[in-house]
């Protein structure tokens, strides 16, 4: 049921090729909208405002003129470049009639065959000054004219204005001061009507667009395919690890994140091939230190149940042996499953770490004595103060001196020496057995991982003591390690932080 909702809801998600489609699609129209709106509806604006800011800078520039000998001829000349007309006015003000201010043209130059200035009566021309003044002296204007009709302004009617059809002009008109006289200056500029370009470029602009569509609907499938195709392949491999294959070949071809995620599943799948293959190992020799304790108590009652005179301590002592042997491998394993989970948590406490090996040389003392081995320890600093886990710290020596015991050579001899040196203190345990092959050096952390792959009852121990050692060691953030060479031995070592008496 959980599997059925799971294939529904991805069947609702969009793959690449319509996720790709929709974002061209939605980048080509968002990218012809915005050309629709400054390229056709603004045409006129824009137009209409370049040419004010064309025939204003016009007039600033004649305006510094003013009043130089040559300024007529410089006014003629720049309204024949630019097809403006130029009119300035000096003005005078009459106090018999206040309607008469405006005198003699200074200069005065047509440019514009439509000219509406060089047609404007007096009486227009001093309206204009108004405006001017009433502006702070400047004054734009865009005057529209019709076939039938003057200025559509009644304020701005041009009597015996003869024109064709629809005309717009743009007027500028400023007010000068040049040694205390008055001057008015008027620019006239006809404005073309866009009308007809922007009817044209409404028609282009949908050619344009439908080309655009097309085109983003192509793009959007030859790219989605060399999207989605390594993509689906890598898909279809990646089905057959969840059915245990661990052995498929990722292969990413086409872009370099197709190709890191094909890197990222082989490497996935070779260390989920190493875990499973580990597991099963794990399994088999966790079962076989199970059913051997159990196979043997198992034994030994059914013996004294059903043989006279087998009720023996020797018996009863060897059922209590593997009791306490199954005891410590349960404990082992839920050990190290706490360590992992983080359940276990860390203890701080300051002690001394070569008197916590002395204590726990002493577990020892029956091996020492009944079966011939030897278990040096030897110190050169005396007294090494370490803040730790003791009790943690206590089981990695314990377990690091059992792996020796269990893989030393026949000497039957292990070292433990203590060594202090820049304020850390080195604890090395050392059998002269085998040795360990350099390639396998990494995995021997790992929970039941032997080196020669044959599972043989330990002397001592559960066969998890380096795990456990491995994540407790961690835990305290402590360096540890091992060197082995094969045919000479092994020396397993960690290392902690002395303790500073002054840090307290």
């Amino acid at each position: 049921m959980k599997r059925r909702f799971t294939e529904k809801c991805r069947k609702l998600h969009l793959g690449v090729r319509p996720r790709l489609f929709f974002a061209l699609i939605s980048l080509t129209l968002l990218s012809m909208v915005v050309l629709w709106v400054f390229q056709i509806r603004l045409l006129g604006y824009f137009y209409e405002r370049e040419k004010f800011s064309e025939i204003e800078e016009l007039a600033g520039t004649l305006s510094a003129l003013v009043g130089d000998e040559a300024f007529a001829s410089q006014v003629q000349t720049s309204a024949e470049e630019h097809g403006v007309c130029v009119c300035v006015f000096r003005i005078e003000n009459d106090p018999a009639d206040s309607s008469k201010k405006i005198a003699a043209r200074v200069a005065d130059a047509e440019g514009n065959n439509d000219c509406m200035i060089h047609h404007a009566p007096e009486e227009q021309l001093s309206r204009i000054y108004d405006k001017v003044k009433e502006n702070g002296g400047v004054y734009d204007r865009r005057m529209e004219f019709h076939k039938d009709l003057a200025a559509n302004d009644e304020n701005f009617r041009v009597p015996g204005f003869h024109h064709r059809g629809t005309l717009i002009n743009a007027i500028h008109a400023r007010l000068l001061t040049v040694d205390g006289q008055e001057y008015l200056m008027i620019l006239d500029t006809k404005l073309t009507p866009v009308d007809a370009v922007v009817k044209t470029l409404e028609v282009q602009f949908s050619w344009i667009m439908m080309a655009l569509l097309i085109a983003a609907f192509l793009v959007t499938m030859l790219t989605s395919h060399m999207i989605a195709k390594p993509l689906t392949a890598i898909t279809e491999k990646a089905k057959g690890l969840a059915k245990g294959d661990y052995t498929p070949d990722f292969s990413g071809k086409g872009y370099r994140e197709v190709q890191e995620l094909a890197d990222a599943l082989n490497y996935a799948a070779a260390e989920i091939g190493t875990t499973d293959r580990l597991q099963k190992e794990l399994i088999a020799n966790i079962s076989h230190d199970l059913r051997t304790p159990l196979t043997m108590i198992k034994g030994y009652s059914e013996m004294m149940r059903d043989i006279p005179g087998e009720n023996s301590p020797e018996n009863v002592q060897a059922i209590i042996d593997e009791t306490t042997r199954l005891s410590e491998l349960v404990n082992d394993l839920m050990d190290l499953s706490k360590l992992q989970s983080g359940m276990q948590k860390i203890t701080p406490t300051v002690f001394d770490l070569s008197a916590t090996v002395q204590d726990t040389m002493q577990r020892y003392e029956t091996l020492i004595h009944h079966q011939g081995y030897r278990i040096e320890f030897s110190s050169q600093s005396g007294e090494a103060l370490v803040k730790a886990d003791r009790t943690m710290i206590l089981q990695v020596i314990y377990n690091l001196i059992n792996n020796a015991v269990n893989y030393t050579g026949d000497s039957k001899c292990v070292t433990v020496t203590q060594t202090v040196h820049d304020g850390r203190v080195r604890l090395s345990v050392a059998d002269d057995g085998d040795g360990i092959p350099p390639e396998k050096i990494p995995d021997i952390w790992d929970r039941y991982y032997r080196v020669d792959k044959v599972h043989n009852r330990s002397v001592i121990g559960t066969g998890l003591g380096l795990s456990i050692v491995k994540n407790i060691l961690e835990a305290h953030s402590a360096a540890y390690g091992v060197e082995s060479a094969v045919g000479v031995g092994s020396v397993f070592w960690f290392e902690l932080p002395v303790w500073d008496e002054e840090e307290k």
